[in-house]
């Protein structure tokens, strides 16, 4: 267990934005897989299975990173790493390890498979080819990316969910520990940014939100009420929306997250809103989402004594990928 730690860490800083070859990556780590891990990895693009997400500890479909040798691993975690930015992959791997800590405050014993940092799976849905879409999926407690290329490119990365359970971890050689530090810290600083006028529009409940209100769902849709305009903001204000827009934006790499980042300008960033439940000071129940046209960011801390943080992008227009697969049918048939 100490060396996959080690191994995530320093695989981990290697990470970074870049351009890379999604196909081959994706094949290498197909080929290197016995047929029977194989037919556990791959489904069809228009199979069920693609939509079935979920960010809490479950049985899955797809291949574990326990069921993988060094070399398997190495190809699967590859695949990840190209397709997120630094900071993202850090966070996914921070998160992963987390499972750890999990065991001790939990007091499970060491060779406790529902805490398990290998209990996390990779899914192909679709021959990874550039004449036609296919997709991937990364998934387990706390972290689920679904991405979706076409060309060679990431078209879609959506739904995606980050979690952090302990938030910030208490004890421990980790203590101190805060693995989304930037989105709670950021979100504070704006909330606590606005005038009394202000917050009466933007604060939607005194009471924190028990969950991400769009949870697990097939669909995401536009939620009521949005709170504060981002047209009812200072300049100042609009900074610090947009620097947290930032943090959510550049976890993917870094072509997605451009492509990602003009799809909501050209929504209006003047559509965009920001919206807030519960407590004003860290250390208590607490929710926000930041809402446009296609956009849903939504952040939840109630649970554990408001120390397990739950985090989602959702694009309302092409989760899983489902407008460039619309597209691809239409010129098809």
């Amino acid at each position: 267990m100490k060396i996959l730690i080690v191994f995530l860490v320093l695989l981990g800083t290697q990470a970074g934005a870049q351009k890379a070859d999604l196909i081959k990556q994706a094949n290498s780590f197909l080929t290197s897989l016995p047929e029977p891990l194989r037919a556990k990895a791959y489904y069809e693009t228009g199979d069920a299975e693609r939509v079935n997400w979920h960010f809490v500890p479950r049985e899955r479909k797809g291949v574990s990173l326990r069921e993988l040798t060094g070399p398997q691993r190495d190809a699967a975690l590859n695949l990840l790493r190209i397709s997120l930015s630094q900071q993202g992959y850090q966070k996914a791997m921070d998160i992963v390890a987390l499972e750890n800590v999990l065991r001790v405050v939990e007091n499970r014993g060491s060779d406790d498979r529902y805490r398990d940092p290998l209990n996390y799976y990779f899914t192909v849905f679709g021959t990874p080819a550039a004449d036609k879409p296919w997709g991937w999926r990364f998934e387990g407690h706390h972290v689920a990316f679904n991405f979706f290329s076409w060309n060679n490119k990431i078209e879609s990365s959506t739904p995606s969910f980050f979690g952090s359970n302990p938030g910030v971890v208490l004890e421990g050689k980790e203590r101190g520990k805060e693995v989304l530090k930037a989105e709670t810290a950021l979100g504070f600083a704006l909330v606590n940014s606005l005038s009394q006028t202000q917050l009466k529009t933007a604060m939607i409940s005194e009471t924190a939100l028990t969950e991400i209100v769009s949870f697990n769902s097939r669909n995401a849709v536009p939620l009521e009420p949005k709170g504060l305009t981002y047209a009812a903001m200072t300049d100042k204000q609009k900074e610090m929306l947009m620097s947290l827009l930032d943090v959510y934006v550049k976890n993917y790499e870094l072509g997605f997250s451009n492509k990602l980042m003009n799809k909501i300008k050209q929504a209006g960033f003047e559509n965009l809103s920001f919206a807030w439940a519960g407590s004003l000071k860290p250390g208590a129940g607490h929710y926000y989402r930041i809402q446009g046209p296609m956009l849903l960011i939504e952040l939840d801390n109630t649970q554990n004594n408001a120390n397990h943080v739950h985090s989602v992008v959702r694009d309302l227009t092409n989760d899983f990928g489902e407008d460039i697969l619309r597209e691809h049918y239409q010129k098809e048939h």
